[in-house]
């Protein structure tokens, strides 16, 4: 599976942002997709995961509430919906696949893909 992300840029603190995340090679429709993400001088971490079949999400305590993972596997893209941007949400944002698998913390996923940069100035 290759993952192309995008939608990152730059933003106000209060802001939202909407990350694209376009899957190709194969069908995402039997893997646990998330997101991640990376500061600078930073380890990367889990943000949000959503089950292969949309009904289960799970969230870092960080972003519960403000940021809303979601698929469309005919589509083969996930999204993730950041509302109500802090300056210490700005990172670099991966998105992650598990084969059949939630994506969670603990979880490590089988694919990765490249980073989009966000920032957010407050």
């Amino acid at each position: 599976v290759q993952l192309q992300a995008s939608g990152g840029g730059l933003v106000q603190a209060g802001d939202s942002l909407r990350l694209s995340c376009a899957a190709s090679g194969r069908t995402i429709s039997n893997y646990g997709m998330g997101w991640f993400r990376q500061a600078p001088g930073k380890e990367r971490v889990f943000v949000a995961g959503i089950s292969w079949d949309g009904d289960t999400t799970n969230y870092s305590d960080s972003v519960k509430g403000r940021f809303t993972i979601s698929r469309d596997n005919a589509r083969n893209t996930v999204w993730l919906q950041m509302n109500s941007l802090k300056p210490e949400d700005a990172a670099v944002y991966y998105c992650a696949a598990k084969y059949w698998v939630s994506v969670a913390v603990g979880v490590q996923p089988d694919y990765w893909g490249q980073g989009t940069l966000v920032t957010v100035s407050s």
